[in-house]
């Protein structure tokens, strides 16, 4: 079983060794650290994985990592979902009877397809009525 925790959200400059010494700074032990690295420019990806040695090592990685601030940033940790086969980019579309793709958001399956639609009441100008001060404020400024 893997104990790998993906740490996203990381500014560029952000190398091994920096994740390494947070780590010793919190008494927290990883077998490897990969920084991803885009392959032309080998400038971080801002993302990189931690092998933990152990199930409880991957939780308290994660439990001090995540939502974590670093400069102007929000950190991500959680789990690592395996890597997809190659070619692979995303869950599989269907496609209509006549063969082409869906319309976003169009028919009964697709995501949001049971919420109501928003906008509220119209004015008499056609434009949806704001929602809060902020928007009653710039609907007049426009």
């Amino acid at each position: 079983m893997s104990f790998t925790v993906f740490l996203g959200n990381l500014p560029t400059w952000v190398t091994k060794d920096d994740i390494l010494s947070w780590l010793r700074a919190e008494n927290l032990v990883a077998d490897e650290v990969k920084v991803i690295r885009n392959p032309e420019t080998q400038e971080s990806k801002g993302f990189a994985f931690i092998d933990a040695p152990n199930q409880e090592e991957m939780e308290s990685i994660i439990r001090r990592f995540d939502r974590a601030p670093l400069e102007d940033r929000i950190l991500r940790a959680n789990p690592a979902q395996p890597p997809r086969p190659k070619g692979e980019r995303g869950p599989a579309r269907p496609f209509t009877r006549d063969g082409a793709p869906p319309v976003a958001g169009m028919g009964a399956g697709a995501p949001g397809a049971d919420r109501p639609k928003r906008g509220g009441k119209k004015h008499k100008k056609g434009r949806p009525t704001p929602q809060s001060a902020f928007a009653e404020e710039l609907a007049k400024a426009l």
